[in-house]
């Protein structure tokens, strides 16, 4: 875990949220298990794998040290997640959690929750795509935006702080759709988002008569039993874009599953929806780097071509 502490011993302060170290990406033999991210005020260590006591009290030690470098005023705070066999368990093992815990991007403020479930409400590894939306949208103003699986509606905040006209968030998670009504009164904007908490799949109608869009954000769960599997219900989502975009309009599409490569998007696009052109791949924070980047999160950006 050796690249994990010298991480952790040259790491700057942090002022948004952002991950620190990416074992997960392989680029550090022998720490393919760890992932430390910075929800400012709050350190989250996360593994992969069992952890022995002696070993989290070292890595503890050693981001107190840092920590009192950086900033010796401020208390110290950490949380550890292990996350193996299937289940993740929790633990706050130092200093404290805000309640609510408000984080900053970009400008942009987002409420998370990081002591309870392995999503802390804002996914660290999006935030290039949450930067393209805000710059694309800037580009287009008046632009109408649809968000699918939209989560806590980050995606939303950026859009419409960017210019955007209207924004369609659905979601059949209705707990995280309150939560992205709570991040845009956070954000001061009060209208022009909407906040459908359905199946996406069973609401097309619904989705359709909003439309056309501008730009059109389909971010799935990679696998979600009952909800979306990939290998079997992107090409739905696919089927679907033509009639749900504007002449001219956008697509950014994701995909985070490690077992699936780049392929799988553009060829059942080309396949599905050949009215769509490949615009370009939007790149990965740097620090999400991977020793085969076709396992990390997938980001493309197709143009309405009709």
């Amino acid at each position: 875990m050796q690249a994990l502490l010298d991480a952790i011993a040259t790491m700057p302060l942090p002022q948004d949220a952002q991950r620190i170290f990416h074992g997960r990406g392989g680029l550090y033999p022998g720490c393919e298990q760890w992932t430390l991210d910075a929800y400012p005020p709050v350190w989250v260590l996360t593994s992969f794998q069992p952890v022995a006591e002696d070993v989290l009290s070292i890595l503890g030690s050693a981001l107190q040290q840092r920590w009192q470098q950086l900033t010796p005023e401020q208390a110290f705070n950490w949380v550890f997640q292990c996350r193996a066999e299937g289940h993740a368990h929790t633990r706050l093992m130092r200093g404290s959690v805000p309640e609510p815990h408000i984080v900053t991007e970009n400008g942009s403020r987002f409420r998370v929750h990081v002591l309870r479930g392995q999503n802390h409400g804002l996914f660290l590894d999006m935030a290039e795509g949450r930067r393209w939306v805000r710059h694309h949208t800037a580009c287009h103003p008046k632009l109408k935006v649809l968000n699918l699986f939209a989560y806590t509606c980050a995606f939303s905040v950026v859009a419409l702080q960017a210019g955007a006209s209207q924004v369609v968030n659905v979601d059949m998670a209705r707990g995280a759709l309150a939560i992205g009504q709570h991040n845009h009164q956070l954000n001061g904007l009060a209208g022009g988002a909407s906040f459908l908490g359905h199946d996406i799949f069973s609401s097309w109608g619904k989705i359709g008569r909003n439309g056309p869009y501008g730009l059109v954000i389909v971010d799935p769960p990679s696998y979600q039993k009952g909800s979306f599997i990939a290998t079997k219900d992107y090409a739905r989502l696919m089927r679907r874009l033509p009639d749900l975009l504007a002449p001219g309009g956008h697509a950014l599409l994701c995909l985070n599953a490690p077992e699936l490569g780049l392929a799988f998007l553009q060829e059942q696009m080309q396949a599905l929806a050949p009215t769509l052109a490949l615009q370009e791949q939007v790149a990965n924070p740097q620090v999400f780097a991977d020793v085969s980047p076709d396992r990390a999160l997938k980001v493309l950006v197709y143009k309405n071509n009709k």
